[in-house]
């Protein structure tokens, strides 16, 4: 397989650490939207990463149904997102929260780092960050700090997600979540230790 994108992208690292928590070996290819349009636009027409190519060829595009092939071909009886049911609903919930809280962070940060300074609105680029923020407190609210994942007491693609927003929140656009959401920063930083997240370091 070969993994098309930058972990700096908490969607291509979402992938890459499912793929690692899965044991599947991949190769990839560290392209970006900005830097290496041509080719990211070969693989996946609207020009974002991630693109997963499998090893018959086919391409499939963006980190949802990514991931939803993965748990479809690797999960077994455990997969990241369970197949079924109320804990199904709870994974899909997290992961949907803390990835729009992604796509918020990065929708500001573009603002920021693309338009020209005195077309800025800089009342809508901390609105986009303070939704960030909100949905990664709302998660940390859910956090006990007695157990070690999010959810049914194992890894789900709950942690994963929040792991990658949380480090985009606080690396990428210097929200202090050891300050804002303790839990859910602590959370991650033991996260760290385990390998498919430490090998998958930008």
């Amino acid at each position: 397989m070969l993994l098309i994108g930058v972990n700096r992208s908490p969607y291509t690292r979402r992938v890459a650490i499912t793929l690692r928590a899965y044991g599947v070996a991949y190769e990839q290819s560290d392209l970006n939207g900005f830097g290496h349009r041509a080719e990211v636009r070969a693989a996946n027409p609207l020009g974002r990463i991630p693109a997963l190519v499998l090893d018959g060829g086919e391409t499939l595009i963006d980190s949802g149904a990514i991931v939803d092939h993965l748990d479809e071909t690797h999960g077994g009886e455990r997969p990241l997102t369970p197949r079924a049911g109320a804990d199904r609903r709870a994974v899909l919930k997290i992961a949907a929260l803390v990835m729009g809280a992604c796509d918020k962070g990065l929708q500001g940060a573009y603002h920021r780092n693309h338009v020209p300074k005195e077309r800025q609105h800089q009342p809508w680029i901390d609105d986009c960050w303070e939704q960030m923020a909100r949905a990664l407190v709302a998660v940390d609210a859910m956090i006990d700090p007695a157990q070690p994942w999010l959810l049914l007491g194992r890894l789900t693609q709950a942690d994963i997600c929040a792991f990658v927003a949380e480090r985009l929140a606080r690396v990428g656009l210097g929200i202090d979540t050891g300050q804002r959401m303790p839990r859910l920063h602590a959370l991650c930083a033991r996260m760290l230790d385990q390998q498919p997240f430490r090998t998958t370091e930008p």
